[in-house]
């Protein structure tokens, strides 16, 4: 490898968390290199003095080399379920909710959550624990920049409340940060914890084999508290709830019995 790219890397590690030799280099090199020449740069040793220099190029270095395709407030009709439906009978039985959103990519999806909690309580006594595998995502999701596409079903309000412009992204507030914990976690091999009032995890589960995703689920269901509820992604419904000890409070929406 290269000693101008080797340098790149440990720079970058050290500035953001993020790890460029996780990746494959051929083509991270060439998506790198193709911005950096874009932006009039001749090594990656010029184009990390620009990134240190331009709060800009920083974000689109960070938009160019993620992978995870996310957004806030993802399929935006079953967040309404659980802002309307799900939540209040949650809060009623309990003020300190417990909340898991496990496989969290880069973030949007516990922000998500706790933007919406916070019309419920003040955002000081909100706490989401937030999960992923990847390294590099949680790197992302704790610098939290958004390129303008990730807010596409952002409602208005909550926009204005929460993101700053920085150019064409966005920063998430310091405020929704603190609600939320950020942990690496392997779904297969490690230990759940709990109990937990709700547990979100949508969107990953298809990726699964027949067997991992049964023994998933087992290992879900008993990490929620009795009548907790597991919301999962449009493209995942559960065909037989009941053997996970499962039914179906709204669609997409397990209640633990």
């Amino acid at each position: 490898m290269d000693q101008d790219y080797q340098e790149f890397i440990i720079n970058i590690k050290r500035k953001t968390g993020i790890d460029l030799s996780l990746y494959k280099e051929t083509q991270m090199k060439r998506r790198l290199i193709s911005l950096y020449e874009k932006k009039g740069y001749r090594s990656f040793g010029d184009f990390y003095s620009g990134i240190i220099r331009d709060r800009e190029l920083m974000n689109e270095f960070l938009d160019r080399m993620t992978i995870n395709v996310s957004e806030f407030f993802r399929n935006a009709k079953r967040w309404e379920v659980l802002e309307n439906q799900i939540l209040p009978g949650l809060l009623k039985q309990n003020r300190n909710l417990k909340i898991w959103s496990a496989a969290c990519s880069t973030g949007e999806e516990p922000y998500t959550i706790a933007m919406i909690l916070s019309r419920f309580m003040p955002l000081s006594q909100i706490k989401v624990s937030a999960t992923d595998i990847d390294e590099n995502a949680l790197a992302r999701a704790r610098i939290g920049v958004y390129p303008e596409r990730s807010l596409n079903e952002v409602p208005e309000p909550m926009k204005q409340k929460f993101f700053s412009r920085e150019g064409s992204f966005y920063k998430i507030s310091e405020d929704i940060k603190k609600a939320v914990l950020f942990k690496k976690q392997n779904l297969l091999a490690d230990e759940f914890g709990g109990p937990y009032d709700l547990i979100v995890c949508r969107n990953v589960l298809i990726y699964f084999t027949e067997e991992a995703k049964g023994s998933i689920y087992h290992k879900f269901s008993s990490a929620l508290k009795k009548d907790g509820i597991f919301f999962v992604g449009s493209t995942e419904q559960i065909f037989n709830p009941g053997r996970y000890h499962l039914e179906s409070a709204e669609t997409f929406f397990y209640r633990k019995f």
